[in-house]
């Protein structure tokens, strides 16, 4: 409720892509402690709700593997779309890269929404997925991924080469410049 006008505000989706260790998931959380009213919506914590009969993305995936990123993607966008309902920008974070990109933006009903790629270099990655503490390349590399978000991901929202920047930085070129990620 917008408190000069009594007027229900509706949140924006803030859609934060890219490869494995590219900064997604801290650069997502800086970005929603930096706004009043926020929620992070973490992709893969639909995929780790599935205890038993779990597929996971390969680079050959199972059409069950496809099946679940599929609804990965549609919680994602329906969880992200019903906070913005609420007056909450919700953030979403995950690795939407290739063909799925366009079909994840269609997803989302908020009319407020935006699209960060991170897209650091291929050495910069591989340094990232070094200092983490999760090993999060296990069916691909760094350089496959780069290759499909370069070469088969749609050029569009924000594209950001994160490479030489810290996280806190990379949050404030995309405050800077969020309305060239509006799609």
């Amino acid at each position: 409720m917008d408190e000069t006008t009594g007027a229900d505000v509706r949140g924006r989706v803030i859609v934060i892509t890219g490869a494995m260790a590219a900064g997604k998931s801290t650069v997502a959380e800086l970005l929603a402690d930096r706004l009043p009213k926020s929620v992070h919506v973490r992709g893969d914590a639909f995929r780790r709700m599935v205890i038993n009969g779990r597929a996971d993305m390969t680079p050959a995936p199972s059409p069950q593997a496809s099946a679940q990123l599929e609804l990965r993607y549609d919680l994602a966008a329906h969880t992200a779309d019903q906070y913005a309902e609420h007056g909450f920008d919700a953030i979403v974070q995950d690795v939407i890269i290739g063909a799925n990109l366009p079909s994840f933006i269609e997803r989302i009903n908020s009319p407020d929404r935006f699209l960060v790629v991170l897209s650091p270099t291929v050495s910069a990655l591989e340094w990232r997925e070094e200092q983490r503490t999760k090993a999060g390349y296990v069916h691909f590399s760094p350089k496959v991924l780069d290759e499909v978000l370069r070469r088969e991901t749609a050029h569009i929202g924000y594209w950001l080469d994160s490479s030489t920047q810290t996280p806190e930085e990379t949050v404030a070129d995309i405050l800077a410049n969020l309305e060239k990620a509006r799609v």
